[in-house]
């Protein structure tokens, strides 16, 4: 019995503590747009850095998502967070967070850079006029892995939404984005 009492007490001093280390981040990584703007320019000179070819694709792109800090932690269960930019023509347009929760098998911290590409008009219109846009729900989103030689071979793409994920860090290996919610925010 008292050991069953404190499997208890420790799942749920777990819990807590993975959600105060959810929450807190969270509200310091609150960021004003100019840090938004900075932090995603050092995203996308790492992207054009590492992968042959971005500067092409993202030109030819319709509008793109730069979350340049992402940052994931677990114990059991899980969350992540991070703040970007909505750039279409080379601009800064708006602003967004991304947000998502997980249960299952996970331990640790990550942080992460993710580029979402809006190849399509209509993609990047209905992900614009959604309040709060989800992956797997309101669209599909193909992530795509770097080929040889750290370069993007355009020819197989053929998805309207696009993702990569790239400078992870961190004890975690998650390349997934479903269920990843993105919301508006007002910078």
């Amino acid at each position: 019995m008292v050991r069953r009492v404190a499997i208890i007490n420790l799942a749920c001093l777990s819990v807590l503590l993975v959600l105060t280390a959810l929450l807190i981040p969270a509200a310091v990584m609150a960021a004003d747009a100019r840090e938004i703007d900075v932090s995603a320019n050092v995203a996308l000179e790492q992207f054009q850095e590492e992968v042959k070819g971005a500067n092409q694709f993202l030109s030819k792109a319709n509008g793109y998502l730069v979350f340049p800090k992402v940052v994931k932690a677990g114990l059991g269960i899980g969350g992540e967070y991070g703040e970007g930019a909505l750039r279409i023509g080379g601009k800064n347009v708006a602003y967004y967070s991304t947000a998502a929760a997980s249960i299952g098998l996970q331990l640790g911290v990550q942080t992460k850079s993710i580029i979402i590409v809006f190849l399509t008009k209509e993609a990047l219109s209905k992900f614009r006029k959604s309040e709060g846009w989800e992956v797997g729900v309101d669209g599909s989103v193909a992530l795509i892995k770097i080929g040889a030689g750290g370069s993007i071979d355009t020819t197989n793409i053929e998805d309207p939404i696009v993702a990569f994920v790239f400078g992870q860090k961190g004890l975690m290996y998650n390349l997934t984005l479903e269920g990843s919610k993105f919301t508006k925010l007002d910078k």
